[in-house]
């Protein structure tokens, strides 16, 4: 089936032209043949009443060879088969044809016509009296019945009466052979056929061209300048010729292109205003994120350097008051035997403030300066063994049992053995700070890689006092400490996350308060490091 409109149309005009020529010639054929067949009728019926009035003083005299010679003198006429006699009990009394005797039933069809009814007709219309047979030549015949009817004549004929109440005597049946009417029906067939095909060319043609021209180009027209439209080519019109309902479409798409081409260009203005309007308002945030950024470095380091002196002050301030102290011990002659005591236990806390200073100190370049990791194929169980060993002495010191669960098959990965045992160090004696206040302490190392997993994990766990949920997003912040005054710097954690993120790897928290707190890292497989994005798992109170 064609799938455009057009295609379609002279398809469906072409089938139907077939149709109703096909159809026409049909009937304009059999009409013909019909017209035809009634003049052969007629002129077979007065050819059958002529045969009759020929033969009708000899069957009068009762001359039956006379009669007879007539008729065969009549059925030598071109387009007569044969000419044959039935009595009014059906028995041939004649015929042309030698091979034809005997009596014919009833219900043949040459009686049919008029015995059909219990009671035979009599008066019949000649083509009531007609029948169209195939002969034993396979040719077809017209067979006309002409009744003899029992004139007065012969009802009173001294020789042969026949009773009054007889209406019928007999009949005659003459056979025309209809070859020459089938070879006309036939010439007529062929000319209504070639007349038919001629006609459905022609219209054909003509209708091919006609929906080409006012279907076809127009659709086509309208197609190409919608794709047009579609791909927002507005420059190009829609010019369909003539008139109609296609040209008032083509009228409305031009329409409807020029009203869009105008609200484009509007809206191109408007987006190239707004586009200048943005650039504008871009830079203008730039320059305020750029002071903000600025303001934010300078308040990010006022707090480091208020940091720093708030951890150096309290020290150094013990010193200088130490020192003050001592210098009023100590007299022209020395130090008094009596105060030597005194003034070494000054000079211990001397010696442990200055320390505390130092270790601040060390603290804060080991954050700011921390070098970039020296990435090697690396056990981290090793490391963490290694880790362990040296601090098992402190931890047995303060109470805290460690429980060590090590995947033995644990890839090895590239990172700094060295930053990573810093890692595993903080966050050991962290868990174990955080645990003094429940007496005997717990702490838990444990690693593991699952099957088709890119990282490896390492956690650690404790039974200590947990970290609130209102600071637990504060815990990685420089300085940021909840331990006592002169225990911690607040850096631990951060050094903590800088060096996990350096490895491209993951920091997570899980913390319930008074019950336990879980850090859990994870390190990439692969060589190459990855962005970190630190999160805080769940916390609890």
């Amino acid at each position: 089936m064609p799938r455009k409109l057009a295609h379609k149309l002279v398809l469906f005009l072409t089938v139907l032209i077939v149709i109703v020529g096909a159809v026409s010639g049909f009937l304009q054929v059999k009409t013909q043949e019909r017209q035809l067949l009634d003049t052969i009728i007629i002129g077979a019926d007065q050819l059958s009443n002529g045969i009759r009035s020929a033969t009708w003083h000899a069957m009068y005299t009762d001359n039956r060879d006379a009669a007879y010679k007539i008729m065969h003198t009549i059925a030598l006429r071109q387009g007569i088969d044969k000419i044959r006699i039935f009595n009014r009990e059906g028995r041939i009394m004649f015929s042309t044809d030698p091979v034809d005797s005997g009596k014919v039933e009833r219900d043949a069809q040459v009686c049919g016509m008029c015995h059909a009814t219990p009671n035979p007709r009599i008066n019949l219309e000649p083509t009531e009296r007609s029948r169209i047979f195939i002969n034993k030549k396979q040719q077809r015949e017209l067979g006309m019945v002409t009744p003899i009817y029992n004139e007065p004549s012969c009802s009173n004929a001294d020789c042969h009466a026949h009773p009054t109440e007889v209406k019928v005597l007999g009949v005659l049946d003459v056979s025309y052979s209809l070859e020459n009417v089938d070879l006309i029906v036939s010439s007529i067939q062929r000319r209504a056929v070639i007349t038919t095909v001629l006609t459905v060319l022609i219209l054909g043609v003509f209708i091919f061209f006609f929906v080409h021209a006012t279907v076809h180009k127009p659709i086509a027209a309208l197609i190409e300048g919608t794709r047009a439209l579609s791909a927002m080519k507005l420059d190009q019109p829609i010019d369909i010729k003539g008139e109609g309902e296609i040209k008032e479409l083509a009228q409305s798409f031009n329409v409807m292109r020029e009203r869009l081409m105008k609200a484009v260009g509007e809206l191109n203005e408007l987006t190239q205003g707004l586009e200048t309007k943005v650039q504008r308002r871009t830079e203008q945030l730039n320059a305020i994120n750029q002071k903000l950024f600025q303001s934010d470095r300078l308040f990010s380091l006022g707090q480091l350097a208020a940091s720093v002196a708030h951890e150096i002050n309290n020290p150094i301030a013990g010193v200088l008051n130490l020192s003050m102290v001592m210098q009023r011990i100590v007299t022209d002659n020395g130090i008094p035997p009596a105060r030597i005591q005194e003034v070494r236990g000054y000079l211990e806390q001397i010696a442990t403030e200055t320390t505390r200073v130092g270790r601040i100190v060390t603290d804060l370049l080991s954050f700011s300066r921390r070098p970039s990791p020296q990435r090697l194929p690396t056990d981290i169980n090793a490391v963490i063994r290694h880790t362990i060993a040296i601090l098992d002495h402190k931890l047995k010191l303060a109470n805290v049992d460690l429980e060590v669960h090590l995947d033995d098959s644990l890839p090895r990965i590239k990172c700094d053995g060295s930053q990573m045992q810093q890692v595993i160090l903080n966050l050991v004696m962290n868990a174990a700070e955080a645990t003094q206040s429940k007496g005997q302490g717990k702490v838990g190392i444990r690693t593991n890689c699952r099957p088709g997993d890119d990282a490896i994990r390492i956690e650690i766990t404790d039974n200590g006092d947990g970290i609130p949920k209102d600071i637990l997003s504060k815990i990685y912040d420089p300085f940021f400490t909840t331990k006592e005054e002169g225990k911690g710097v607040g850096l631990g954690l951060a050094v903590v996350y800088g060096i996990v993120e350096s490895h491209g790897g993951d920091i997570e928290v899980e913390s319930v308060v008074g019950q336990r707190t879980l850090f859990r890292v994870q390190l990439p497989i692969a060589s190459e490091p990855a962005t970190m994005k630190p999160l805080v798992v769940a916390a609890s109170e």
